[in-house]
């Protein structure tokens, strides 16, 4: 059987922590070709010398449209919300294929999106982009032309609680993440002092993952269904743990759910014991741990992902392999 033809892939915004182990997953995978590394921050230095632990000998370069995506196939955007909309809008014109990391796309309603973030700049790529959580909507992502890769706090909330979807009264998700969530570039919150021997709640009330999550609970079968979610800062550099508490509206065999469910997905484990974020560290996958306490009569759901690789990075590769025809698993672990 002959080997699948090589895709060159452009990472842009390789700075960053989640842009720079996109690039690091792409030059490692055995039918990419990193064409290039971008950023609009550190031009000219290499980026195995900005994070000499991902051994990528390329040189980060400005973002050059026409040069940059000749010849390549597709293209990581690893920019903030806001900065990522035209850039992809300039790529698919180019016609690559894109995987954007950040919110621009992700929300598929433009009103909902603004109130959330920033006026958007791309709206009418909005229709077209398909929301990269594979384990969810794995038909419309082979192939596909854009996709919006989900934010981490909304990958593990969907996975943990998409099985009980059409059956929710209530849900409560108490989430914990490490600083590497916040970005390279955040100083106040995340700094050492702040953070070494501490937890603290963020985001309270208002955190930009909440409307993702209604978003994807409401179109895996929740109706009338606002979850609430509080995100709290730890003292690690990367790695998520998510305690979802759940009400049900009627019985169900909720183990047999989730077995149905995830039986033949390569990336999600149900394990007999709550995970912890050592667990994935360094893995696409996501842990779940699910039991249905006699007491409350609550579901609890345990999700245990890295938010750079399952929540980010790795999942774009996930989703690229889709996108391109690859083996789903390939170059990801």
């Amino acid at each position: 059987m002959a080997e699948p033809a090589l895709s060159r892939v452009l990472v842009a915004g390789a700075s960053g922590y989640a842009g720079a182990l996109a690039a690091v997953l792409v030059d490692g995978h055995p039918y990419l070709e990193l064409s290039g590394v971008t950023s609009r921050s550190y031009t000219g230095q290499r980026l195995d010398e900005l994070f000499p632990h991902h051994r990528v000998p390329m040189v980060l370069e400005e973002l050059d449209l026409d040069r940059h995506t000749e010849g390549v196939d597709a293209a990581i955007v690893a920019y903030p919300h806001g900065a990522a909309a035209q850039t992809v809008a300039a790529l698919r014109e180019r016609g690559l294929k894109v995987v954007d990391l950040s919110a621009d796309f992700r929300l598929r309603d433009r009103a909902t999106y603004e109130e959330w973030y920033v006026d958007h700049t791309a709206p009418e790529l909005l229709d077209g982009a398909v929301y990269g959580l594979p384990e969810r909507y794995r038909a419309e992502l082979r192939g596909a032309e854009l996709v919006a890769n989900p934010g981490c706090f909304p990958t593990a909330a969907i996975l943990a609680l998409a099985p009980l979807a059409g059956h929710l009264a209530d849900v409560v998700i108490d989430a914990k993440t490490g600083v590497s969530g916040a970005g390279r570039g955040a100083t106040d919150k995340t700094h050492f002092v702040s953070v070494t021997e501490n937890v603290t709640p963020y985001g309270v009330g208002r955190h930009r993952h909440m409307p993702e999550i209604d978003q994807e609970l409401a179109a895996a079968g929740a109706t009338g269904l606002v979850a609430t979610f509080t995100p709290h800062l730890l003292p690690l550099d990367q790695g998520e743990l998510l305690s979802c508490y759940a009400t049900l509206r009627e019985p169900m065999d909720v183990h047999g759910a989730f077995e149905a469910a995830y039986a033949h997905e390569p990336f999600v484990e149900l394990v007999d014991r709550p995970p912890g974020v050592r667990d994935v560290r360094g893995t696409n996958l996501c842990r779940l741990h699910v039991h249905v306490d006699p007491r409350t009569h609550k579901v609890f759901v345990f999700a245990a992902i890295d938010n750079l690789w399952k929540g980010t990075s790795s999942q774009a590769i996930q989703n690229l392999n889709l996108m391109l025809g690859y083996e789903e698993t390939t170059g990801i672990s």
